[in-house]
């Protein structure tokens, strides 16, 4: 079997409607797409509130109905990019090419020979985890952004209150 795979990586913190759209992007020009889920062993804090395994929940849920054929995987930091790559490739299936838009994983992925596509970017001002995150802190609209079933997923797992908790202080 030679199936085409691609790579795309992110936080997903959470998985929004822009990773929705260019990995549904991605999935019409490839048999699979490797979904790597970066910074895996942060959570409960204000930039990273969720954990590896929610995040695995939200992607699956919301590319299920979309029929992408995908693995999610968490990928935990380095701190070495000059291994970065070969790190990437002994914990994920094999793929033929990478497909990001953030100038270090390109270059990186370029210097390793492999094939790097930088898709559009869909939104990039709301559709952004950022945006996302503060939305949810103001108790402003933040479900608009995100796909149906990652709206269940935080719900279930009570994820604006961890967030706000989180992002709280101790001090007066």
């Amino acid at each position: 079997m030679n199936m085409r795979r691609a790579f795309y990586i992110g936080r997903f913190q959470p998985f929004h409607l822009g990773h929705y759209s260019i990995i549904t992007d991605i999935a019409r020009n490839v048999d699979e797409v490797v979904i790597g889920i970066g910074t895996a062993q942060k959570s409960h804090e204000p930039q990273n509130p969720f954990t590896a395994g929610e995040r695995v929940m939200m992607i699956r849920h919301a590319l299920e109905e979309a029929d992408v054929k995908h693995y999610a995987i968490p990928l935990e930091d380095l701190q070495r990019n000059a291994v970065w790559v070969s790190h990437i490739i002994s914990m994920t299936p094999p793929f033929d090419m990478v497909y990001s838009n953030n100038p270090l994983v390109i270059r990186l992925f370029m210097e390793a020979g492999i094939d790097v596509k930088q898709p559009p970017m869909h939104k990039r001002d709301g559709y952004s985890g950022s945006e996302i995150r503060r939305r949810m802190l103001k108790d402003e609209d933040w479900r608009s952004l995100v796909p149906k079933a990652v709206v269940d997923v935080i719900d279930e797992i009570d994820g604006v209150n961890r967030l706000k908790s989180v992002s709280g202080s101790d001090k007066e």
